[in-house]
């Protein structure tokens, strides 16, 4: 029994150490200079413990990683009047980009002024290391790539409302109407069951009485394409259609992918 101890306590270290490097890239080095603060000077109570990884991660994250990551050639997005980013995302280093995708987002963000639409930034890059991925997404992996959400509106009025329908901006999907294409059931029917994934990394679903608002989301598409920077742009096929989107840069992201009607994803060159 001795023996086994210490084997599934360092099990529990490397689980932890594993799920905090997926979700925010520097959580498990953090862990690591955690330990080796108990192991240097004296055995620490786990609330210590709680309190030291705590105050190192916040460090790290509001202090070093963003003087230290535009050497690798990202930065976190910068503040604008018309960008909202989540706070989720910059606690656990998930808004970092390259200089040239901040550039393309303040851009759309100046054509914005005047209206009462935001961008809302969702998942952008963590701050190192091209070919770092950043589950659940498949190619957010260089910098060049973020998701912003949907714009919605008071169903009364049809006032904008910057505001998610969920916790996490994911998953609360706008479906194709009658007579839109249906993508998602021809995916689903051909064996592709992630597609409505998202649908389960909601962290809960608030606002739930907001619309989607076509005239608003036309208004934030009309700013996007007024640049050339953007090499493509993720969105469901059926919400294409509705707002009558047709230039090139936007994209049909496959079956393989997730469903795209409940965010936008947006890449440059």
């Amino acid at each position: 029994m001795t023996k086994v101890r210490p084997f599934l306590r360092l099990l529990f270290y490397a689980w932890i150490f594993l799920l905090l490097t997926i979700i925010s890239q520097i959580g498990g080095i953090i862990l690591l200079i955690t330990l080796w603060f108990k192991r240097l000077f004296s055995p620490f109570s786990l609330l210590k413990r709680i309190g030291i990884f705590s105050a190192l991660y916040l460090l790290a994250t509001f202090i070093l990683i963003p003087n230290i990551s535009p050497f690798f050639g990202r930065i976190p997005i910068q503040d604008h009047p018309h960008l909202i980013t989540q706070a989720w995302t910059v606690l656990l280093n998930r808004n970092y980009v390259t200089p040239k995708l901040n550039q393309a987002l303040h851009s759309a963000a100046d054509q914005l002024e005047g209206t009462d639409i935001k961008i809302n930034c969702l998942d952008a890059n963590f701050p190192f290391i091209n070919g770092f991925p950043l589950l659940p997404h498949l190619s957010h992996d260089d910098g060049k790539k973020i998701d912003i959400a949907l714009i919605y509106q008071d169903p009364e009025d049809g006032s904008i409302i910057n505001r998610l329908k969920s916790h996490s901006g994911y998953g609360v999907f706008e479906p194709p109407l009658p007579h839109e294409k249906d993508q998602i059931n021809q995916c689903i029917r051909s064996g592709f069951k992630q597609y409505s994934f998202p649908q389960y990394l909601t962290f809960g679903k608030i606002n739930q009485h907001l619309s989607f608002s076509s005239k608003g989301n036309k208004v934030l598409f009309q700013a996007l394409l007024k640049k050339n920077c953007w090499e493509k742009i993720f969105i469901e096929p059926h919400l294409a259609q509705r707002l009558g989107l047709q230039d090139n840069r936007i994209r049909y992201h496959g079956c393989k992918a997730v469903r795209h009607d409940d965010h936008i994803h947006l890449q440059v060159k």
